[in-house]
């Protein structure tokens, strides 16, 4: 009872600072969101990179919503500079507690500024593929070509390998396909380099490449190597891939299979 009636003697006393604290926190949240939707809408009228958008805006929401509670708390009469020291200790404690999403926040900053990929890009990075949909404070967001979507730490993608298979407009299709050594394999070279120059998707230049690259243990190889744009990229891989079989099957050219020869000897009795 006697806690009660000192919570009730404190309300009384602060009614003004607690209302107005309250009236500071609402109007405030309501100012942040105000104001970082109007960077948004600018920053995207501005044709800014997309990637940087999400980025920019949640940051400025932090610091807005970090400087508004210190403001409330010098309402009540705690010293800011108190509080910002203590403040900075927590922050110092926090962060070494979560130093790995620190690692993650810095690394999305220094992405952001080095771009080795943008919104749109199809990368392969920190084990996974996909595409970039967006790239949050901590976190890379992906959608896989099946439609899965991937949260990619941007540590994980700063410090390893990124491939990106957007930057460049073309790409080149390599294949190699197998004869066997009683087959022409000038016969294999020409009928391969047709399949390539009916396509008009392939590319003219740089000139298709087309030559014996292996002698293998069971067959002749043959390498075939096409440019072509980026976007055609897997149409032209998968086609002349049926296009190859259909029509070496009609000219009478093989596909070498493992084999194996057994001998049987019989002991004598």
């Amino acid at each position: 009872m006697e806690n009660l009636d000192k919570v009730i003697a404190f309300l009384k006393a602060n009614a003004a600072n607690i209302s107005l604290s309250l009236l500071l926190l609402i109007g405030g949240w309501i100012f942040i969101n105000i104001v970082s939707g109007a960077l948004k809408n600018r920053l995207n009228a501005k044709k800014v990179a997309p990637e940087l958008v999400p980025f920019t805006t949640t940051l400025l929401q932090v610091t807005l919503k970090i400087a508004l509670l210190i403001t409330i708390a010098g309402n009540f009469g705690v010293k800011t500079t108190s509080f910002v020291a203590i403040l900075g200790a927590a922050g110092l404690a926090i962060g070494m507690a979560l130093k790995d999403s620190l690692n993650h926040f810095a690394s999305g900053v220094v992405l952001l500024w080095y771009r080795p990929f943008k919104v749109g890009d199809f990368v392969d990075g920190g084990g996974v593929s996909g595409t970039v949909k967006e790239l949050q404070l901590f976190a890379t967001v992906l959608t896989t070509a099946d439609n899965k979507t991937i949260i990619v730490p941007n540590g994980q993608l700063l410090n390893g390998t990124v491939t990106n298979f957007s930057t460049q407009a073309t790409r080149r299709v390599d294949i190699t396909f197998g004869i066997a050594y009683s087959d022409d394999f000038e016969v294999a070279k020409k009928e391969l380099m047709g399949l390539i120059q009916a396509d008009e998707r392939i590319l003219k230049d740089p000139a298709p490449f087309v030559r014996v690259s292996n002698l293998g243990a069971s067959s002749v190889d043959i390498t075939t190597r096409s440019w072509v744009k980026k976007e055609d990229y897997w149409a032209v891989y998968f086609d002349l891939m049926e296009n190859t079989k259909k029509r070496f099957d009609e000219v009478g050219l093989n596909f070498p299979f493992p084999q194996s020869e057994v001998w049987m000897h019989q002991a004598d009795s």
